[in-house]
């Protein structure tokens, strides 16, 4: 993200999903819910509302309150495993478009993106491995354990589950210092940790890149298909080329900061290929993405497996404001309100 797109300190807020996940952890370990909504002073009503966004200064507060109730610091590693179930929907999109591991790191967004202004997992290359770097919005976060074990318990999940060869986590770095209690760490991450480190980050053998991913039953391929599959069906009117766009942008947006450069390269043109190629059709390259979103984000919301917040990401969208404020220019309603149709 573009260090000029960044919230400020004080406008960091997550939504409501952050706060869910807590309070389902925190009920499963045995706190007592009731008392911890009231020293909150949050609603369950509230946390039903997909919308409501919450100070990123209260999540802070909402980790420390359930860690000090069920007596455990690993409580980001219980959230982590919560937020990989709950964003399998995504991930199942993500593996249809996907043949191999890499391309499915290249267009997946990160879990903790969806969640709010937190941070995110960047991958990078060091060696013969791959690094999958949580990077947090609050530089200051990073001394203490939650946000890091969240993020890296859902990436290791997530390493785990979608390619057909298993891929090992080979060492697993920490921002913060040693906990006296390594067990959990070590069911999830192996037994080569480190603590202390500038980064939390969790390492893995680059030719895991190249692993095929797990494909999916033909029912779900059908099922995911379904609602796009109209989209890029012949007729007498497409244009091969528009549709060649059209299909690369949609494996593409997930990813994020989708832009003319990023697409020619993916159609391996040049970005005046592209433009004139676009102009020659009498359109050009923001007109076919938006176009786009406008048509996809009716078909997903007919698919009532996927929040609205997993479509604003599907589509590019670093939050669900942003992506509901594009919906009501396209359509005249919120998301919300079309779907209750």
């Amino acid at each position: 993200m573009p260090v000029s797109d960044l919230p400020a300190a004080s406008e960091r807020a997550v939504n409501s999903s952050a706060f869910k996940a807590l309070f389902q952890a925190a009920e499963a370990l045995g706190a007592d819910i009731t008392a911890l909504f009231s020293e909150m002073g949050v609603t369950l009503s509230e946390l039903e509302d997909s919308d409501r966004r919450y100070p990123v200064g209260d999540l802070f507060r909402l980790y420390e309150l359930v860690a000090q109730k069920v007596a455990s610091p690993d409580i980001g590693l219980y959230i982590g495993r919560i937020d990989y179930v709950n964003r399998l929907n995504l991930q199942l999109y993500a593996c249809s478009a996907c043949t191999t591991f890499r391309e499915y790191l290249n267009v997946m967004p990160s879990v903790l993106r969806i969640v709010g202004d937190i941070g995110e997992v960047k991958v990078r290359r060091e060696g013969e491995f791959i690094r999958l770097d949580w990077q947090p919005l609050a530089p200051e976060s990073a001394i203490q354990r939650y946000l890091s074990d969240s993020s890296l318990s859902v990436a290791a999940a997530i390493v785990n589950s979608v390619c057909v060869r298993p891929i090992p986590i080979r060492a697993a770095h920490f921002s913060y210092a040693e906990p006296a209690d390594l067990n959990l760490l070590k069911q999830q991450f192996g037994d080569c940790l480190r603590f202390d480190q500038p980064t939390s980050c969790v390492y893995l053998d680059r030719a895991c890149l190249d692993y095929a991913l797990i494909k999916l039953d033909a029912n779900w391929v059908q099922a995911l298909a379904q609602p796009i599959r109209y989209l890029f069906e012949d007729n007498s009117d497409s244009n091969d080329f528009i549709v060649a766009v059209r299909k690369t942008l949609l494996r593409l947006l997930p990813s994020g900061d989708m832009n003319i450069d990023k697409a020619a390269e993916a159609l391996n043109i040049s970005r005046r290929t592209l433009q004139r190629r676009l102009a020659e059709q009498g359109t050009q390259f923001l007109q076919v993405l938006q176009e786009l979103r406008a048509e996809l984000a009716i078909q997903y919301l007919s698919d009532e497996r996927l929040s609205i917040t997993d479509i604003a990401f599907l589509l590019g969208y670093m939050d669900q404001s942003s992506f509901s404020g594009a919906f009501r220019s396209w359509h005249g309603q919120s998301p919300r309100d079309y779907r209750k149709k």
